[in-house]
């Protein structure tokens, strides 16, 4: 039986939901939630978020941002210019500290600084520990270091499925358990990465006109990795027929 004409799928992209009431607590990430939770009441004005990326860090600070009126900027934007400004507002989020590329050492130093004076609450989210930054200013390094952290863990097997069952409903996608549990079992952990393949799944099954059924799911897993081997092999400058 010849297959059935593939149909255009419109890519139509679902927003993220970072709601609070959107967060699932698990084991991996009940630590940080509860202090995101317990604000004002903290013991230091500026808290230092890490974990792996997928791993909710902007979640927690999208929720800490909502309840406290915080900006949320990433760190490129913490300039000398642009300080007085960021300064002046309720609350701050800066994103992505740890990224060398465009990141003014002594801008920063100075917000935090201002931060402490001025009684202003900050989250600076990071996928690796303070001390891995590659700081060259001492003061800022130490500054950091000192401040309260407290990190996310990968998402757990059992959080993954929840995200998952969460993802495919947001989508008004009605898939059997067995989808879900294939899928949890062989991605990796990050719910970045469930989004991702949760999106490819909805418009595979639009473009077949097929309701998502295991196979489908592993099958277009397996293809999307398959293409970002090669993806990494070209930009490695590799013949993937190689041997």
């Amino acid at each position: 039986m010849p297959d059935r004409p593939r149909q255009l799928a419109l890519d139509l992209p679902v927003a993220p939901r970072f709601g609070s009431e959107d967060f699932l607590v698990s084991p991996s990430n009940e630590a940080a939630y509860a202090r995101i939770e317990a604000w004002p009441d903290w013991p230091d004005r500026v808290l230092v978020l890490t974990g792996p990326p997928g791993s909710g860090k902007s979640h927690l600070a999208a929720i800490f941002a909502e309840r406290s009126g915080a900006l949320t900027v990433p760190v490129a934007a913490v300039t000398a210019a642009a300080v007085p400004d960021l300064a002046e507002a309720d609350a701050l989020v800066i994103e992505d500290a740890d990224r060398e590329a465009g990141r003014d050492e002594a801008a920063l130093f100075h917000l935090l600084n201002l931060a402490r004076e001025r009684s202003l609450s900050m989250v600076a989210t990071a996928s690796r520990p303070v001390e891995t930054w590659g700081l060259a200013t001492p003061d800022l390094r130490s500054r950091l270091r000192l401040a309260p952290g407290v990190s996310l863990a990968p998402p757990d097997e059992a959080l993954l499925k929840v995200v998952l069952v969460k993802l495919f409903l947001d989508r008004q996608l009605v898939v059997d358990t067995s989808v879900v549990d294939a899928l949890a079992l062989r991605l990796d952990r990050s719910l970045a990465r469930a989004r991702d393949v949760v999106a490819l799944l909805d418009r595979e099954g639009l473009s077949r006109r097929r309701r998502i059924t295991r196979p489908l799911a592993l099958a277009t897993l397996a293809a999307l990795e398959g293409q970002e081997d090669e993806d990494m092999d070209e930009d490695m400058g590799e013949d993937p027929d190689e041997e």
